[in-house]
């Protein structure tokens, strides 16, 4: 496979949708006038990345959450420099300062600020080398940072970076956890987020100008995914056909490869007379969850929590339902707040969808007459 372009033709949410669905296992290398970057995908997941666009190496970040000694730092560098190719974390590894598990921890929030600095690269080229893991021969990046033993969602990384940008645009303090919270916040569920009061109005606010110049539809069900992960604690958006609905995305599911296993995921809506009724309604719903064979089966395929209280979101795009979000707050029994925002989103989510799907028309209809 071959994937080489330029990033104002295709966004940094579409190529990862193609390697994370593709479960490609290779390099992706990014350069522009802001700095050059790696992403380093196994089976579709992302296991290292790294970038010259943040200060410092994987060595400082350890140092700044003072999981490291001063001394130790500077024991290291000395090191690197007589053996240059060898990434800092391997160092430290090897003289006994760090364990796999401490920087496990701390290159997972790195690869959060890269893909962070990857969302503001507007211009640019990229080259995806399928299987090539040998990052020497690959970019010119000081340090090649540290592989961790389980991989990241892409869906997931690019929320939480638009997250990120989202704050920082808004003037809000973005701060990295102190060390002593890194234990505590940064184990293995990196999905879960906070309701607080009337969030689904501040999301709203921060979104919308997101969504009204939209880059592609995947992007749009990004934005759909990363506003509800606000308000709720797991939630899976589908694709809506004439008899069934495919998984599209996902947040906040405690399953094994969630991504992958609710894109595998279909279910034939028209033999539950509830989900059946919303998608038929194209209203929003909120309350129990009816038990017949297929939501029976559905929840079992998310994680088997039955909920207390569901909310369900049809998305409208040419006078039909295509797609339809499912949220609730299984985890915690948590009554679900306020939706109003996050209903209003999905109304001008329809629309960009309708205005994107006339733009690919369009193109199409264009390549044709030029062929």
């Amino acid at each position: 496979m071959s994937l080489i372009g330029r990033l104002e033709d295709l966004a940094l949410s579409d190529i990862f949708q193609i390697l994370s669905i593709g479960r490609k296992t290779g390099t992706l290398i990014m350069e522009g006038e802001r700095g050059k970057a790696f992403v380093v995908f196994k089976n579709g997941l992302i296991v290292r990345a790294d970038t010259d666009m943040i200060e410092g190496n994987l060595g400082h970040d350890l140092l700044k959450n003072n999981l490291i000694k001063e001394n130790i730092l500077n024991l290291a560098l000395e090191v690197k420099k007589t053996l240059p190719d060898k990434p800092i974390a391997e160092i430290l590894l090897e003289l006994g300062s760090v364990t796999k598990e401490m920087l496990d921890r701390v290159t997972r929030k790195r690869i959060e600020r890269v893909i962070y600095q990857l969302l503001l690269m507007n211009q640019g080229t990229f080259r995806f080398e399928l299987d090539s893991l040998d990052l020497q021969d690959i970019i010119e990046i000081a340090d090649k940072g540290w592989e961790v033993s389980k991989g990241l969602s892409p869906e997931y990384l690019l929320m939480e970076g638009a997250r990120v940008y989202d704050e920082e645009r808004h003037g809000e303090v973005v701060e990295e956890p102190p060390s002593e919270e890194i234990e505590e916040e940064w184990g293995e569920d990196w999905s879960g987020s906070s309701v607080t009061e009337r969030k689904d109005i501040s999301a709203l606010k921060a979104l919308t100008q997101e969504l009204r110049f939209p880059n592609s539809t995947s992007e749009i069900t990004l934005l759909i995914l990363r506003f509800a992960s606000d308000i709720f604690q797991r939630g899976v958006l589908f694709m809506v056909g004439d008899e069934e609905m495919a998984g599209l995305g996902q947040f906040g599911l405690d399953i094994e490869k969630a991504d992958e296993k609710i894109r595998e995921t279909v279910v034939i809506y028209t033999k539950s007379p509830f989900l059946s009724e919303i998608i038929d309604s194209a209203h929003s719903y909120r309350g129990r969850l009816d038990k017949d064979g297929v939501t029976e089966t559905l929840i079992k395929e998310i994680g088997g929590t039955w909920p207390q209280e569901v909310a369900l979101f049809p998305i409208i795009a040419e006078g039909r339902v295509v797609a339809l979000l499912y949220c609730d707050n299984a985890a915690s029994g948590e009554p679900i707040g306020e939706t109003e925002g996050l209903e209003i989103f999905i109304s001008q989510a329809g629309l960009a969808l309708e205005k994107s799907l006339l733009q690919r028309r369009l193109q199409d209809l264009q390549n044709r007459e030029r062929g």
